[in-house]
């Protein structure tokens, strides 16, 4: 099923999904010891003019964490149905946790949607889905999960040895000490979840306090993934996806295509309907879109992405993640609507 194609594909944020891994390092820190830490100091000396014994003090102090190995090979969006993934964020008391968060910062998402051209529940749905507003941030240290991938992950080392540079040039850059800051298992960051090169480039210091912390300033938070989302393409009022139904024998060579291209396919509406796709909601037979189904748990949804639910899949490369965090920003407006229209009725 094409759902099982994009659980597969890795996120940006969270950045969890390769399998057949295998430890090669048993080593409990980074010293001289093992084989790839002397390069990496030498780079950084290079590079970034860091003293050598400061990285290799750092790197000594990290720790190899089974934990981390272990959960970047099992990812929610590769291991779960659409259903079960959506139960996991669409609840309750993460819409109403989410009504409360936007009426607390509510100047700051309005400021936000004027100067970056995102919507105020969008980014609030972003940070709900990420940490439950600020709740849960991640307890790994990010010292330990950056070196814990970058030297022993090899599927991705390279990446994530990016990943550790940029994170101890930003810390260097905000005076800020490596070894306390804690965030998830693959070392993103703060309310939002941001990787080091993410914070370099679009976190911002949004509330001008000469600082840019999105750990624990929620106002930086807010206007960094406002930023993240302009500098990806996301246009204002547009939509985001339109559920579809289907039928006949050819649906599937949509499908098909899709799978083979991944995100980045894109396909005209009016060849759509031709093998049997009905949009829900006008569309332009011109116009490209991405063309997916869930498994709802005993019956198939089949929906097209429009060019905003693309941009969400720049912050994780999955297009489940992509439709949870919609659906979420969705009902947390109708909620906020609700809640306005209560007040004013009484």
């Amino acid at each position: 099923m094409l759902s099982d194609f994009f659980c597969r594909v890795t996120p940006v944020i969270s950045l969890a999904a390769f399998i057949g891994f295998a430890p090669v390092v048993s080593a409990a820190d980074y010293t001289l010891e093992h084989p790839a830490v002397r390069p990496f100091i030498e780079e950084m000396q290079a590079e970034y003019g860091f003293s050598p014994d400061y990285v290799e003090t750092l790197l000594a102090d990290a720790e190899r964490k089974e934990a981390i190995l272990k959960a970047i090979s099992t990812p929610a969006e590769r291991v779960r149905p659409w259903h079960e993934y959506r139960a996991i964020f669409i609840t309750d008391q993460r819409i109403e946790r989410g009504v409360t968060f936007a009426n607390t910062y509510a100047d700051a998402l309005q400021r936000a949607e004027e100067e970056y051209g995102v919507e105020a529940e969008v980014i609030v749905a972003i940070i709900g889905v990420e940490t439950f507003y600020g709740g849960n941030k991640g307890s790994h240290r990010v010292i330990d999960a950056l070196t814990t991938l970058g030297f022993d992950y090899p599927p991705r080392a390279d990446f994530f040895r990016r990943q550790l540079k940029s994170f101890l040039v930003l810390t260097r850059e905000q005076q800020m000490n490596p070894l306390e800051l804690t965030g998830s298992y693959a070392g993103a960051m703060g309310f939002p979840q941001f990787i080091p090169s993410s914070y370099q480039a679009f976190a911002v210091d949004f509330d001008d306090d000469g600082k840019v912390d999105i750990w624990n300033n929620p106002v930086d938070a807010i206007g960094s993934v406002a930023n993240y989302f302009r500098e990806h393409g996301w246009q204002h009022g547009a939509g985001v996806a339109v559920p579809a139904k289907v039928h006949g024998e050819k649906v599937g060579e949509g499908l098909t295509l899709q799978m083979e291209q991944g995100l980045n396919a894109r396909l005209k509406v009016g060849e759509l309907k031709k093998l049997g796709w009905s949009p829900q909601k006008a569309l332009s037979d011109a116009e490209d879109v991405m063309a997916f189904e869930f498994d709802a748990g005993g019956s198939m949804q089949y929906w097209l992405g429009l060019n905003n639910l693309y941009a969400i899949t720049r912050y994780n490369h999955s297009v489940m993640y992509a439709m949870v965090v919609h659906q979420l920003a969705d009902l947390i407006r109708e909620a906020r609507q609700n809640e306005s229209n209560e007040i004013n009725e009484s």
